[in-house]
This record gives structure tokens, C-alpha cells and sequence, in this order.
């Protein structure tokens, strides 16, 4: 399996100044059509395919190669069974042996891991009961994939076994649909979520791990393995007005974005150890939040084309 390192603890290299000699400018752009386009992903996880990126939209995912001079190449695409589908997140993985994955979910509810090697679905993961808004890679470990959905929970799956791990709903959980979720860049047990309920949730696997771990050399049928409820958070921000829709984590750090388009950075000073809360939202006491950055962040919006840059 190719080595892979810990997406945002890479050294940066740089200057904060402008340089006006490294003005990008666009090299080329492919239609895929009148659908949006809701999700795209270079492959990150995997050395050997950094030039490799995917997009999705409808019922299609379609991934392409950047090449020398600008130029795009469509490698693959695949056209779901089902009309009415909707793609909306993407994300690469992989197997056990490096084989790369491409993890796609949407409207149904069901997640497809293609296998982009053999050109096929390697599974279809059914558990979430509403559509899926995200799927989020862990680095550390790209076997597992994390997804957000519209159903109130969290959900860890194993791409190799097809195991549902672990569920983080229920008591401490989101009261409403989860938007979005990220993996800890170097801590393999945190990850963090956020949704239409205002907040944004910490969430630790350590008192689970050995669950994760026995995915991997499970035998029997996915739906016999003892998947666990993770029901309480270890931490909750509560500082946005309205839903949020983004969080992500920059080092110790989490941007979170809600949908008046300004931005947040959570300073997590205390994790209250294995203190459950006693609330949804957590006693000012129990976590500080630092808000660092306020700089207007303009809302997204979807297009059918894909437009590279170059410098």
C-alpha cells in the first residue's frame, strides 16, 4: 500500500506576500452537461494518483487525469442504475492492498465504493435512512470513510469488509439533518460534524477502537458485526446563530461556516477528558471558544463545468 501521510500537518512553504509573477490562469474546462455539478476530489490519499480527480452530479460519477499543458482526460464514468439518483459527496479511499476506491453518496441514502482499477462496484453500503450530505477519508487509515447524513447520525464504515463501525447518534447526538463531517488530520480517534441543529460536535473512537480494528478481519456477514452507537459527544460548540454547513479541521483548529457566509475558528482548549455532557449545548465553564476569524467566506454555488488552472 502506498505511503500515505496525515492530510494538513504537511509543512507549509511560502510567503504571505503577493507575488505577481504567480498569477493563475485558466488552462481548460469540461462541460458535463445542463445538471450541477455538487462534489469534486483529487485523489490525495494515494501518491501514485495526485493528478487524478473525480466530480460528481445526477446520477453519474466521472473521474478525469490532469496531463501535461492543461489538458483534461476523462478516464472513467459511471452512470448509477437508478434514474433518480443524486450524487453529492465524493471521496477517495482504498483497499487494504492500495487498490484505489471512489466513495459516492447522495439522495437515496445508499453509498457506492467503485472500484476505480477494475472499473466496478466493489459495495454498496445501506444503513442511512435519508440521503447522505458528506463522506470524509481518514488519511491515517483510507480503508475507513466516515458519512453525514440528513437521518441525524454519523456513520463509519470500513470500504474493505463493507462494515458499518460504528453509529454517533442518540442522546449527546444531532437533533437535526448533519451536513458536514471531517477526520482529525493527526489524531485517528477525533472526528467532527455539524449540521442543521446550530452546533458543531466532537466526537472521539478511542473507547471503540478495538471495534475498528476487528472490521478488518471480520468473516461473517457485514449485517452480523456488533456495530456500536456512539451516543455522546466529548465536545459541543454551540456558537453559531444558524445551521452550519462546514467544518474542517486545521490542525488543532476547526473552521466551521454557516450559511450567512461568515466564518468561525473554534479554539478547543478543553475536551472535558471522558465528561459526558449535560446538555446539548456545553456550560461555557466546560470549553472555551476562541473566535478568531471573521473574514467573509462568499456561499458556493454549483456549475456543470470543470475548470482547471494553471500558473
Amino acid at each position: 500500500m502506498a505511503k500515505t501521510a496525515a492530510l494538513g500537518c504537511e509543512p507549509v512553504v511560502g510567503t504571505l506576500v503577493a507575488n505577481k509573477k504567480r498569477e493563475y490562469k485558466v488552462s481548460n474546462r469540461v462541460a458535463e452537461g445542463k445538471r450541477p455539478l455538487y462534489a469534486i476530489a483529487f485523489n490525495f490519499v494515494d501518491s501514485r494518483y495526485y493528478n487524478v480527480f473525480a466530480t460528481v452530479g445526477g446520477n453519474r460519477v466521472t473521474i478525469y487525469q490532469c496531463l501535461e499543458g492543461g489538458v483534461i482526460a476523462v478516464l472513467q464514468t459511471y452512470i448509477d442504475e437508478d434514474k433518480d439518483e443524486s450524487f453529492y459527496t465524493l471521496s477517495w479511499a482504498c483497499n487494504v492492498d492500495g487498490a484505489p476506491f471512489l466513495v459516492a453518496g447522495g439522495i437515496n441514502g445508499i453509498i457506492r465504493v467503485i472500484d476505480a482499477g477494475s472499473e466496478k462496484i466493489h459495495k454498496s453500503f445501506v444503513g442511512h435512512g435519508e440521503s447522505i450530505n458528506e463522506i470524509r477519508t481518514q488519511a491515517l487509515k483510507p480503508s475507513l470513510v466516515v458519512s453525514a447524513s440528513k437521518d441525524e447520525s454519523v456513520r463509519l464504515w470500513n470500504v474493505h469488509t463493507g462494515i458499518c463501525i460504528l453509529i454517533f447518534a442518540g442522546a449527546g447526538g444531532h437533533r437535526n439533518e448533519v451536513l458536514s463531517v471531517d477526520f482529525h488530520p493527526s489524531d485517528i480517534y477525533r472526528i467532527a460534524s455539524c449540521g442543521m441543529d446550530n452546533t458543531v460536535k466532537i466526537w472521539s473512537m478511542k473507547e471503540f477502537w478495538t471495534y475498528v480494528e476487528k472490521s478488518f478481519t471480520w468473516t461473517d456477514l457485514p449485517s452480523k458485526f456488533p456495530t456500536k452507537y456512539v451516543q455522546f459527544p466529548v465536545f459541543i460548540a454551540s456558537v453559531h446563530s444558524n445551521y452550519v454547513d462546514c467544518n474542517r479541521w486545521l490542525g488543532d483548529f476547526i473552521l466551521s461556516k454557516y450559511f450567512v457566509a461568515k466564518c468561525r475558528v473554534l479554539t478547543m482548549k478543553s475536551f472535558c477528558g471522558n465528561q459526558k455532557p449535560r446538555n446539548k449545548v456545553l456550560e461555557r465553564e466546560q470549553g472555551r471558544q476562541d473566535l478568531r476569524l471573521g473574514t467573509p467566506i462568499q456561499p458556493t454555488c454549483a456549475h456543470s463545468q470543470v475548470i482547471s488552472y494553471s500558473m
